[in-house]
């Protein structure tokens, strides 16, 4: 494979994203003649960003093109990529057909660059309070392994977990949940509702019963899998510190699970 040293990649994703890529600069009305970079030049540098956070201007320079031009290009991979991210409905009704016995939820912070925005109270809005830092929150289901199925769009840091969750993902979640898919989450989600089962807080009044302490470690040992979730979405070093726009984390995002979906297994 070309640029095998310097693109940490399977055969599968390259082969993947180049069809995708290609189709996207074929659909009617466009004109692929007058494209300056080929459509090999585009998926490499696409793929070289996410998955080594690599300079846009040192992309550019390599593949021959502009910087405004490299930018153009990486912003349409990403979104030809996240476009075929699993809808969430699909994602549940394929976990309650096949049988899993219960998904995992959980939010991320994606740091970025210090963003200027404010709330409406003043605070800054994609400052998280609970990671001390700036990013994006998104929301990730897992499966009972810890492997991400699926992935929210992107909220301002500052949105807590629950808040975003209400919003996102937990609708959906509900009639899947009271027909048998229970859903496990940390304590940032007690009160999400049916068949979201999160630990139970210690009470001023003294120490749990040694029943709730039993099932907190229930929760806390099946949820231990789903920090290899934002592992393996953390292959691609985008993900470390977003410094495009902040509102570009969730499309990010949903490129780096369908490339770890098409990666799963090859290594």
């Amino acid at each position: 494979m070309s640029h095998r040293a310097s693109l940490d990649v399977s055969a599968p994703v390259l082969r993947a994203v180049t069809g995708w890529v290609a189709r996207y600069r074929r659909r009617p009305g466009t004109r692929p003649a007058q494209r300056v970079g080929t459509v090999h030049a585009q998926v490499v540098l696409a793929l070289r960003w996410l998955r080594h956070r690599l300079d846009v201007r040192t992309l550019a320079g390599e593949a021959g093109v502009s910087i405004a031009t490299a930018y153009r290009y990486l912003h349409e991979a990403l979104d030809v990529i996240a476009a075929h991210a699993p809808a969430r409905g699909a994602v549940l009704t394929h976990a309650r057909a096949v049988g899993l016995p219960f998904l995992c939820l959980d939010g991320t912070l994606i740091p970025t660059d210090r963003v200027a925005a404010r709330a409406e109270r003043g605070h800054h809005l994609w400052y998280s309070g609970k990671h001390h830092a700036f990013g994006g929150s998104v929301q990730v289901l897992c499966d009972p392994g810890g492997f991400p199925l699926w992935v929210s769009d992107v909220r301002p840091g500052s949105t807590h977990d629950l808040t975003a969750a209400r919003e996102l993902v937990l609708p959906a979640l509900y009639p899947h949940a009271a027909r048998g898919l229970p859903v496990l989450a940390d304590k940032g989600y007690t009160g999400a509702g049916i068949g979201v089962h999160v630990p139970i807080k210690r009470q001023p009044d003294g120490p749990l019963h040694t029943d709730n302490r039993c099932y907190n470690s229930l929760i806390t040992a099946l949820r231990a899998p789903t920090e290899r979730g934002h592992a393996l979405l953390g292959r691609w070093r985008a993900l470390d510190r977003v410094t495009v726009s902040p509102h570009r984390i969730g499309a990010i995002v949903a490129a780096a699970l369908v490339l770890t979906s098409l990666d799963r297994g090859t290594r």
